[in-house]
Order: C-alpha cells, then structure tokens, then sequence
C-alpha cells in the first residue's frame, strides 16, 4: 500500500463480555399481571405484502423470533396458506389468508425508545412506484448494529400516509450518492431481481490516494467476509488460491478509470459488476491506493491530516470520499430504460476544487 497504509486490523482480543441488565423485580406485595398467553393470528394479504416469500413476511410479523423458530414451525405445517400446508418460498397474493400459529415474543425492554425523527430527503426521481434518493454521507440506511434508525424509518415518519416503503438496496453509512426505495412490493421485487442478476449500472466516484494509472483497470479479486473478535463485520481479499478462505471467498469484480489526476490523489469512476459488502473500499485498498477517509480501510494518519486541514491548507475533509454518482436500470412497470444521477456533494466539490487549484499554482 501507498503513503505508509497500515490497514485497520480486528482487535486480537475478544470482545468484552455483554451480559444483559438484570430487568427490575416486582415491587414488594405486589404480583406481576399475567400475561396473555399468545394466540393464533389469521392475517390477510394485502397490497403491500403481496409476492413476498412466506418466510420474509413471517419474520416481519414476528419480529425478535429467531429465525430458526419460524423455520421450524413453518416445516411442522403450523402455518398455512388459505388453510393449507406451504413452503418458506411460498410467494404470497393478494387476499390469501395466512394462519400463523401462537409464538411467544421476547420480552421487549421497557425503556422508552427515542422518537424517530421524521426526515426527507433529496429526491432525483420519484413516481408510484418508486423513490430515488441521493443520500447523504454519515447516515445509514436502516436501524440496527447500535444504529436507532436510518433513512428508511425517517421516511416512513415522514411519510405515514404511504403504505408500502422498503429498500431496494443498501449503501455504507459512510457512502453517499443515489439510494432506490420502492413504494410497491411488485417494484421492490422486480429491482431486486434486477441486482441480483447484474442487470443494473452503478458507477461511483471515489478520490484514491495517489496516482493511479490511465486507462482502465480491471479487479478481479474474491473477497471473503467475516466478523471481527470486536464483532464488527469485516471484508479482506483472498488474493491466492491457497488462503484458507479461498473457498468461501465470492468472486467480485470492479471497473476502474482514471477520471482526473490530482495532486497527491486520484479522482476514479468505479462500475461494479458484483455488489459484494465494502467491495470498492476493500478493491481500492488492496490496490495500494484507499479512498480518502476511509475510516475502516484506509490509511488513518493521513486521513487524520486531510480532516484536520493540514493535507490541503485551509480545508478540513472528514468523511469518505465515496459516492454513489450513477445508476441506471429498468423501470420494474414497463421496462423503461432510467439512467440517474446525483451529483458530488459539496464538501467533495470543494476538495476537488481545491486540488485543482493547488495543481495550476
């Protein structure tokens, strides 16, 4: 790696132990009430849960039942589709009535959650179908792993009339650029299928330290995941095919072009061709050339510098410089060819600016 890249590591300690509050015990002389013991549910399918798997809308119903559980009770023929017995990958219509037998729920702590602010945010496309957003750096996209909330449940909040919003796809916190939701099942579906089989576009900007080369590179590189002993998730390449992950590793594959040369930096379009977890950032870095403020893989005391104002003079930069610039794919109602794209924010039109200015002195 350049510029004395020292890549973040796990820590080779586990992680310390969590052990759950003890919940508060009944006051004295007095008895807790009974709870109620579950009973089965008969829900119907509406609009907004139709053509979902049966086992994706049960884990939405159930929410906190390990997933082991709904498995199970779904093979024992306990829940049923318009009284009859079906599969984890039963597709669900419109008015099916789905029986779903007792489970009891974990217990919910009695802390008050905050409010989940309610939040819009820059729309570049939006119809009845779905919503195109461009999303800004430093908020993720959906609650959970020490997140409350993210853009989704903020526009939920925002939006308490619609039905129906889900996510189409995810971007790193730190990511910013375009971001689909969709506002119908059958939309949600059709654009799934649509990154899974690799049918979309998706080009990002990122500004890399260092020079890289013109033209065009190809990275091709597998990349195997997994969960650091601080329980963070983590992605590192598996550049041979002795590794001991080689097997487990997934193929990813990442275009790289030189969009314009800076001083001390690279400014690259990258088009992935796979949709792996942190796949450019890990790609870049394995490169020798990590993007700009990348807190994760990057090279962290010049990162340090660039934020305290003493890489460019004058400028303090302290996020990722990675953003989601283009995305093209087919309308999931009538297969329309849509190409969208949200342009640099203003904190990285202000680095670059910068650069530029620095390269003509």
């Amino acid at each position: 790696m350049k510029r004395g890249e020292t890549p973040r590591s796990p820590p080779a300690s586990g992680p310390a132990s969590r052990a759950g509050a003890r919940p508060p015990s009944p006051a004295q002389g007095t008895a807790a009430a009974p709870k109620p013991a579950p009973a089965v549910q008969l829900l119907t399918i509406d609009e907004g849960s139709a053509g979902q798997r049966l086992d994706n809308f049960l884990l939405k119903v159930l929410k906190g039942v390990p997933k082991t559980h709904v498995y199970r009770v779904i093979r024992a023929g306990e829940v049923r589709v318009n009284k009859g017995r079906a599969q984890a990958d039963t597709r669900l219509e419109l008015g099916d009535v789905v029986r779903v037998p007792p489970v009891r729920l974990p217990e919910r702590s009695t802390a008050a959650q905050p409010p989940v602010p309610a939040r819009e945010f820059p729309v570049v496309f939006e119809d009845e179908h779905l919503i195109a957003i461009n999303k800004p750096a430093g908020v993720a996209v959906h609650g959970g792993s020490g997140v409350s909330f993210g853009v989704i449940e903020q526009l939920r909040q925002a939006r308490p009339q619609a039905k129906f919003l889900e996510l189409v796809h995810r971007l790193d916190k730190e990511t910013s650029g375009l971001l689909l939701i969709a506002k119908k099942r059958s939309a949600l579906n059709a654009l799934q299928d649509q990154f899974r089989d690799r049918e979309t576009g998706k080009t990002y900007a990122a500004l890399v330290w260092g020079a890289w080369p013109k033209g065009q590179t190809v990275i091709d590189v597998p990349l195997l995941k997994f969960v650091g002993s601080d329980g963070e998730r983590w992605v590192r390449a598996v550049t041979s095919s002795h590794d001991p992950g080689a097997e487990q590793a997934k193929r990813s594959i990442s275009l790289v072009k030189l969009a314009e040369s800076l001083p001390g930096f690279s400014l690259v379009d990258v088009t992935i061709k796979t949709g792996r977890t942190h796949q450019i950032r890990v790609h870049l870095a394995q490169a020798g050339h990590a993007i700009a403020g990348d807190p994760k893989y990057g090279d962290f005391e010049a990162n340090k510098a660039l934020a305290r104002g003493e890489t460019v003079p004058g400028l303090r930069f302290d996020r990722m410089f990675l953003h989601a610039r283009r995305l093209r794919f087919a309308h999931p109602a009538d297969g329309q060819e849509i190409e969208l794209t949200a342009p640099l924010p203003h904190e990285c039109e202000s680095l670059l600016t910068q650069l530029r200015q620095g390269q003509a002195r």
